[in-house]
């Protein structure tokens, strides 16, 4: 390998790891916030996340507290819900990110969960039940909608990953989300929804990882 190959990889390793950075800053982010939160009371009582931006109809559409569409994104009730979220976020991360970027990555990743936030705003309005909601859980389903698109633009497969898998995950997921309780469906569906077509604008084949086959 002579020099110009050397400083080649080197820089492709580079990029690399600079790819990796976003999940695991957004991952830490979620986990310092919820330690926090429990030093300061119980992430569990709804009223105590409220205090500190969970997102409830009401304030966001009454009182303009739009920010709350936000800052929900990164509170969780308990350790399980925080778990859950970062361990599915850390999985879709480290497969995305090389193929998509950290600044695209972080678009579709926030983009979907407003977008699943809204979504569930919405639905609850319009049945009229109203719920204190808080989790990343629309914004990684942003994710799994980004993933979809990714394999179907590089011919039902990305890497190890290929569409039977995808398809077998999604409905698990969804099955769960459905039998489950305390559960807000309508932002898995409108984080994955938002996540898809955000993906459909901006990714293009040619700037990822060369796939297997190709």
């Amino acid at each position: 390998m002579d020099r110009k190959q050397r400083l080649s990889y080197n820089q492709n390793m580079e990029k690399k790891n600079i790819n990796k950075s976003i999940t695991a800053i957004l991952i830490v982010l979620n986990i310092v916030v919820f330690l926090g939160l429990s030093v300061l009371g119980d992430p569990s009582d709804g009223e105590f996340l409220l205090k500190y931006g969970a997102m409830y109809e009401p304030y966001v559409m009454t009182d303009g507290e739009f920010y709350r569409l936000f800052t929900s994104m990164f509170l969780h009730f308990d350790f399980y819900h925080l778990m859950n979220n970062m361990i599915m976020l850390g999985a879709l991360g480290v497969n995305m990110e090389p193929v998509l970027g950290s600044i695209k990555l972080l678009i579709i990743y926030l983009l979907s969960g407003l977008g699943g936030n809204i979504l569930s705003m919405w639905m609850n309005m319009r049945v009229g039940s109203l719920f204190i909601s808080a989790g990343a859980s629309g914004a990684v389903y942003g994710l799994v909608g980004a993933m979809v698109w990714v394999v179907l633009r590089n011919r039902g497969h990305l890497g190890r990953i290929y569409g039977q898998r995808i398809c077998v995950m999604l409905l698990l997921m969804f099955y769960f989300g459905y039998i489950s309780t305390g559960i807000d469906n309508y932002a898995h569906a409108g984080g994955f929804i938002v996540g898809f077509v955000v993906t459909v604008l901006l990714y293009r084949k040619s700037q990822g990882i060369k796939m297997e086959g190709q």
